[in-house]
């Protein structure tokens, strides 16, 4: 029993950590048009704080990928956290955009070491063959953030202001910092080894991506994970501005769609007991690819009001749900060494790709669904193909199940 307590102390303390950035990017989310007015601009250019938030989660992963080898787990974790909670600061104070969509970027680069010390303390603490069902339980954890962090952005923009969402979440990084440093245990010792260096750094890189069950998997995932990133940024557009609800209709509306990701995502769980992560991952992208191209068909001609649309966005998002945890997990599974790369490695591609992906909102400045539907059906049917055309490659493919990691022929 202790034993069990344990285990489920770390894989909430691991969850936990991995909210910061969710937690950073959701909460603000409602206060868009305070901030848009507060610093005289639109909507669509605050969206470009968020994709600047993309794009330094992007460039931190291949960052802190190293660090987590050398200097094992937390040191490097702790001085992320330290710069998110400084950056968060210097957002509060912000008086242009530029400002704003420059510390968000700062701000990322420290979250992101959660996230990255996280994945691979997975690997620290688990065996390879639980590695997508730890992380459908950590997503499990995660998704307390779409349905809180609104509700809370909501709350403290109306009666605080939105300064106090970066005051909120300086707060809780802080207390991340201490529950981290109490119960997590150390995970992967420091490595002398691993070399800090340019060049052995890039080589390490190079090899993970020489895996071609790494790059297959890693790519079909961020084309498909694109999908929920750029719903996210342009939520603020598509519910209050196209559609017209109120700040308070957009946070319930959020937190109930965000209850296809959560739910999918822990069938997940029971579903890889019959059918591997494989499986699972090509059967979501299946359904996936047809339903965004219904959604954009439904908004080119006219046909969808909102009941369609939040019905088409379930759909959409409860895939994502499978789809998320089977393909990282397909991704890491090859890698016994450098899991700290591996793991940034993949983030980096995640978010890289799925920050490019989000700023396309903000820079066509459109104020309709199409762009929306449009990029969401392009990402969604690139990892598709990648998917088809990458497995030719992998000439024997390790997946995951509940009775271990098995080369399966192609």
């Amino acid at each position: 029993m202790a034993q069990t307590q344990h285990r489920n102390l770390i894989i909430l303390i691991l969850g936990a950590l991995s909210t910061i950035s969710p937690f950073a990017i959701d909460m603000y989310l409602p206060a868009f048009p305070q901030i848009a007015g507060a610093l005289h601009t639109s909507t669509a250019r605050i969206s470009l704080s968020l994709a600047s938030y993309f794009a330094g989660l992007a460039a931190g992963q291949l960052f802190y990928g190293p660090l987590l080898d050398r200097f094992g787990r937390k040191l490097p974790l702790y001085a992320g956290l330290t710069l998110f909670i400084a950056a968060s600061v210097l957002c509060l104070g912000s008086r242009t955009v530029e400002w704003l969509i420059a510390m968000r970027f700062v701000q990322a680069l420290g979250g992101c070491a959660a996230q990255v010390a996280a994945m691979a303390m997975v690997r620290d603490f688990f065996p390879a063959q639980e590695t997508a069902k730890i992380i459908s339980l950590l997503i499990l954890v995660i998704s307390a953030s779409p349905l809180l962090a609104p509700s809370v952005g909501v709350f403290v923009a109306v009666h605080l202001g939105w300064q106090w969402v970066f005051i909120v979440l300086s707060l809780f990084v802080g207390l991340m910092m201490v529950v981290a440093r109490v119960w997590l245990p150390a995970g992967h010792p420091p490595d002398a080894g691993v070399e800090l260096r340019l060049r052995p750094v890039v080589r390490n890189y190079l090899a993970v991506l020489r895996e071609p069950q790494f790059l297959t998997y890693a790519l079909a995932g961020a084309f498909a994970f694109s999908g929920l990133l750029v719903y996210v940024a342009s939520s603020p557009i598509i519910f209050m501005e196209v559609f017209h609800v109120s700040t308070q209709l957009f946070g319930a509306i959020f937190a109930g769609l965000s209850l296809a990701f959560i739910g999918s995502n822990q069938v997940n769980v029971f579903l890889l007991r019959k059918y591997t992560s494989e499986q699972i991952f090509r059967g979501a992208l299946l359904v996936q690819c047809p339903a965004v191209m219904l959604l954009l068909a439904g908004i080119w001609l006219g046909w969808f009001g909102l009941p369609a649309t939040l019905v088409m966005l379930f759909i959409s998002l409860g895939s994502l749900g499978l789809t998320c945890p089977n393909a990282a997990a397909l991704a890491l599974v090859p890698f016994d060494h450098n899991i700290g790369s591996a793991a940034a490695m993949l983030g980096f591609l995640q978010i890289g790709v799925s920050g490019l992906a989000s700023a396309s909102i903000g820079i066509f400045n459109s104020h309709t669904l199409l762009p929306v539907a449009l990029i969401m059906a392009a990402t969604s049917w690139i990892g598709l193909g990648i998917l088809l055309v990458g497995r030719r490659f992998i000439p024997a493919l390790r997946y995951v199940e509940e009775s271990g990691v098995t080369p399966l022929a192609h």
